[in-house]
């Protein structure tokens, strides 16, 4: 099994210029997926924002980054990060419930662990620390 943290940094309309940045840094693969490519639309002047994107390079360096909606509170460097726990597909599934349900324990959950558009498991929470934390199977996206 193969489950690994990673930093999901928070923007309000800058993903995609912060996650080119990081790449001319690091190198790597950059990945964008926008509202408009899930269908999650809520705002038409967000539908090209990030709703997920990584940049992930073969040195290890990975980061992972979004646009946070107009309709949910952002502050620059108040709520910048959440940390991303990712297990791969297959095997993890287990394990990540595992992470999850000692994560949860005293958490505000924000997501419950489930089935996402986007991934087979997939949760949110605020540890008892007011770390945000991001759990979930990768699975490849298709968006075609």
């Amino acid at each position: 099994m193969s489950v690994k943290a990673v930093t999901h940094l928070n923007f309000r309309g800058d993903a995609r210029a912060a996650l080119a940045f990081y790449q001319s840094v690091f190198g790597g693969n950059m990945t964008v997926v926008t509202y408009k490519d899930t269908g999650n639309v809520q705002d038409p002047s967000e539908a090209d924002q990030v709703m997920w994107g990584q940049v992930a390079a073969d040195s290890g360096f990975g980061v992972m980054a979004y646009d946070v909606p107009s309709h949910l509170p952002w502050h620059q460097g108040e709520n910048a990060f959440f940390v991303s726990l990712r297990g791969e597909t297959g095997e993890s599934a287990e394990e990540i419930t595992t992470y999850w349900e000692k994560l949860s324990d005293g958490a505000a959950v924000l997501r419950p662990l489930g089935p996402a558009q986007w991934a087979p498991l997939y949760g949110m929470l605020k540890d008892r620390f007011g770390i945000t934390w991001v759990v979930d199977v990768v699975s490849e996206y298709d968006a075609s």
